[in-house]
């Protein structure tokens, strides 16, 4: 009897337990601040998550090395994920042709070693990263889903400009794919990457690279909502990519009818409530 009420008591200090690390995280990420930039506001975590819920796309910047800009992105998608709606999450990390991966770590046909195998194929920086972000993904079902262009190509045409591209690499781009670069997207380049560039031909391919690679995600995420317009999808990428002026620009310009958001993190002396208008973001968040 002593036995048996012993392992009682040891399951309900574990129920226990969870439910308090449950109720932190919740709570944690309730309580960060959120500035909406349309009205120059603070409003609530919640008010921000059920306006989410009105949109196609939400758009959740990182800077790739801020282990808090990550917490803050899986915050968000448990939260969307808590409130009913169908997901899916859009990685900048992983390219389009791997998509079947990506399938197969979600449906839990691959295993672990051999998912950050690929992982790395894809993207350099620290798998513990995003570990937990897909983890998260797996163990809910959650679509994952590839945006990127093969870094072989945007490298390509960062160092030497999208002429260089091969009639074989061209074709492994969307057909309507260009890379007419003007005037406010290179000043935007400029704001977005904190750079100093004057226009000269390093900085012109530069502005060319990242052209491209908004326009092929672009691409990507629309093709995915034309197969799944139930779901909302949550893309995690790059502050440059996330602004309005990148991914959702060309989203925009390719169907104005996708509703989207665009979700900042709090960067001291660069992403601020002073800096940011409405054409930048719809929100900003402290990681």
């Amino acid at each position: 009897m002593k036995r048996k009420l012993k392992h009682i008591s040891l399951v309900l200090s574990i129920i226990i337990l969870v439910s308090q690390a449950c109720y932190q995280t919740k709570t944690n990420a309730q309580q960060k601040q959120v500035f909406r930039v349309s009205d120059q506001k603070t409003v609530s975590y919640t008010q921000m998550i059920d306006d989410f819920r009105q949109a196609q796309v939400i758009f959740v910047g990182e800077t790739h090395d801020n282990q808090a800009h990550h917490r803050l992105q899986l915050d968000i998608i448990k939260g969307l994920h808590d409130s009913g709606r169908p997901l899916a999450v859009g990685f900048e990390m992983f390219t389009a042709k791997s998509q079947g991966i990506l399938n197969r770590w979600v449906s839990g046909n691959i295993s672990p070693d051999d998912f950050v195998r690929v992982y790395y194929e894809n993207w350099n920086f620290p798998w513990p990263l995003y570990r937990n972000i897909l983890l998260y993904v797996k163990d809910n079902k959650i679509p994952a889903v590839g945006l990127n262009v093969e870094a072989a190509i945007t490298r390509k045409v960062a160092m030497s400009g999208f002429a260089s591209l091969t009639k074989e690499e061209l074709e492994k781009l969307p057909h309507d794919v260009g890379c007419a670069v003007d005037k406010h997207y290179m000043d935007f380049i400029r704001r977005a990457y904190a750079m100093h560039g004057h226009g000269d031909r390093g900085f012109l391919f530069f502005c060319q690279a990242q052209l491209l690679w908004d326009q092929v995600m672009a691409r990507n995420l629309i093709d995915f909502l034309k197969k799944n317009p139930e779901r909302i999808i949550i893309v995690l990428t790059g502050n440059g990519h996330a602004w309005k002026q990148g991914i959702p620009e060309q989203v925009r310009l390719l169907s104005e009818k996708i509703r989207y958001r665009v979700i900042l993190p709090f960067t001291p002396g660069h992403i601020e409530s002073r800096f940011i208008a409405i054409d930048d973001a719809d929100y900003l968040l402290s990681p």
